[in-house]
């Protein structure tokens, strides 16, 4: 892979949306939206276009726990597995893979999110995407030097929902005032909290995006556990 800033000379493969798209598809991956770079923003020299990758389901869980990362026994086997599979990709465009996670410092991926028009601040604060909801989940973004052009940014669903999550948490740990942390975990230590820990968040899982998005709540407990180790 080319170090941090620089780009192959040559590309092994055409940069549109739809080639990448396809090849994301293989991978159970989608773009989940991105934007057009100016110079000077921090991004490796040379970008112009950057892009969000994540989980396309159905199918990424199957797809990703049948893969060596998952099954041989090392810590942080999604992280891992992101970066094999989107630096492959990175290295085949001769673009720079960027991840959310193994810093500091660390990406603004938070922010770049909001920039992609397809992705907003819910009433609780985390990120509702247009078609994930509030199982919104960023494993990479690709900083391209071509420009590709997007998708004409959606609406919010916020603004047309009742919206559930403001209430969804049993523990009152996740609402429009913020995230209390340490009463997520206390919650996650009862009896009562075993539903959140096996299938999820109740305030992600309440929103309507979300539930329109097949993930399975294998995954969700896994990421749950991990939150909760």
């Amino acid at each position: 892979m080319p170090p941090a800033g620089v780009f192959g000379k040559e590309q092994a493969m055409s940069v549109t949306l739809d080639g990448i798209a396809a090849r994301l598809a293989a991978e159970r991956l989608e773009v989940l939206g991105g934007f057009a770079v100016t110079a000077g923003e921090g991004l490796p020299a040379g970008t112009r276009t950057l892009l969000l990758i994540g989980p396309a389901e159905p199918g990424f869980w199957a797809h990703f726990t049948a893969g060596p990362e998952w099954n041989d026994g090392a810590p942080d086997p999604v992280d891992r597995w992101s970066r094999r599979v989107i630096g492959r990709l990175a290295c085949d465009l001769g673009a720079k893979a960027l991840f959310p996670f193994g810093g500091p410092p660390w990406h603004p991926f938070y922010q770049w999110a909001l920039r992609c028009g397809t992705a907003w601040e819910s009433p609780v604060r985390l990120l509702v995407h247009v078609r994930q909801g509030l199982f919104f989940s960023a494993r990479g973004a690709l900083a391209l030097k071509e420009v590709v052009e997007m998708p004409e940014a959606g609406r919010p669903p916020c603004e047309s929902c009742t919206q559930p999550c403001l209430t969804a948490c049993p523990a009152g740990a996740l609402t429009g005032a913020g995230y209390d942390v340490p009463a997520c975990h206390s919650f996650l230590d009862t009896p009562e909290g075993r539903d959140c820990l096996t299938g999820g968040c109740l305030v992600r899982r309440a929103c309507p995006v979300s539930q329109s998005y097949a993930r399975l709540p294998e995954q969700s407990a896994y990421h749950m556990g991990q939150f909760h180790t």
